[in-house]
């Protein structure tokens, strides 16, 4: 058989993909451990590089720098894993839960319970980008990012109770009063310092935000 006739071998883009998807992964999770155990500036690229078992060329091709890394661990913490932050906000879960709630009440008491787990899983990601920020751009713009994106998902959440006619007041500040009232400040005020339960937090949460916006 001559050397044109012999079968090429097929290029197997899935597996590929699939590859691909499993070694970014694995430095994100990785980069996650690096930041909360050395703080931004100790978190050198080699040693996120070491922790993934990749090459330190193959976590510069994943991410824009190392404050793409952080945004990227901080992404995955929000959605509860690197696999789940790929799945868009409304289809998530713990969304589908607030938004197929049968009234505002309930979807309030469903937004509640997701809070003490995001907090518990990107609080420690958030102090450590507070840490550096003011020195570097990169990390300030990621800062205004972040808080833009949380303000966005506070008044979609408003809309969505407006829609149902449930709020006392505006859309705007039904946002307001959910972006104060959910703030990582408070979850580490109480949780953190105060030691109270997961469980109390978010009965108070919850309470707060139906007593603070619904009719």
């Amino acid at each position: 058989m001559s050397e044109s006739a012999r079968p090429k071998r097929r290029y197997d883009v899935g597996k590929r993909r699939a590859q691909a998807a499993l070694t970014r992964t694995r430095i994100v999770e990785a980069a996650q451990r690096v930041f909360l155990e050395r703080g931004y500036v100790g978190a050198t690229i080699p040693l996120i590089a070491a922790e993934a078992g990749v090459a330190v060329e193959t976590v510069y091709r994943s991410a824009s720098g190392k404050s793409g890394l952080l945004a990227a661990a901080v992404q995955a913490a929000l959605a509860g894993g690197v696999d789940r932050a790929a799945v868009p906000v409304e289809q998530r879960v713990g969304i589908r839960r607030v938004t197929d709630a049968p009234d505002a009440a309930e979807a309030i008491r469903a937004y509640a319970a997701t809070q003490p787990g995001i907090w518990s899983r990107v609080g420690p990601l958030l102090r450590v980008l507070e840490s550096a920020a003011d020195g570097d751009e990169s990390l300030v713009e990621l800062r205004e990012q972040l808080a833009a994106q949380r303000l966005t998902g506070m008044r979609r959440f408003a809309q969505h109770l407006a829609d149902r006619g449930a709020l006392t007041g505006s859309i705007d500040r039904a946002a307001d009063v959910l972006w104060t009232i959910c703030a990582q400040a408070n979850y580490d005020a109480l949780v953190g310092t105060r030691g109270w339960s997961t469980s109390d937090y978010q009965q108070w949460l919850a309470k707060t935000l139906i007593d603070a916006i619904l009719r």
